[in-house]
């Protein structure tokens, strides 16, 4: 979280079960660390909220096992090559983006279905430790 800290807005990414936990990241971050954040559906990136992107500006993306997940690797793909830096929520021992230049923070590997509780809760304490170092 303090390499983060510094930065004054962040987008939050996901798709599926888990693009309203995006907005509920988002939403965690603006109320306890006074930040500009927002929530996107990632198949939407393209329509619009990419062209705010650059190093400027980080990418909160939620990339856990499930069904979206091959389609979530291509928008954070899509992502750094807006040179955005990226913080990627993985399920434990996923490697399906071992190659591709992010930070990590994984979350135990539960079932789809189930992944956005753990997800959320990791977005939480990631939006109270950028607080933390914010003073």
């Amino acid at each position: 979280a303090r390499k983060y800290a510094g930065y004054r807005n962040f987008m939050y990414i996901g798709r599926g079960i888990n693009y309203p936990i995006a907005l509920e990241g988002a939403l965690k971050l603006k109320e306890i660390s006074y930040l500009h954040a927002e929530g996107y559906a990632a198949g939407e990136l393209k329509h619009g909220p990419i062209a705010l992107l650059d190093k400027n500006f980080p990418v909160f993306a939620i990339a856990t096992q499930g069904a979206t997940l091959e389609k979530m690797v291509s928008n954070i793909q899509e992502v750094i090559a807006r040179d955005a830096p990226v913080v990627a929520l993985i399920s434990e021992g996923d490697d399906t983006l071992a190659e591709v230049q992010l930070d990590r923070i994984e979350i135990p590997a539960v079932s789809e279905f189930l992944s956005p509780i753990p997800n959320v809760v990791a977005m939480q304490l990631f939006a109270y430790f950028v607080a933390s170092e914010r003073g």
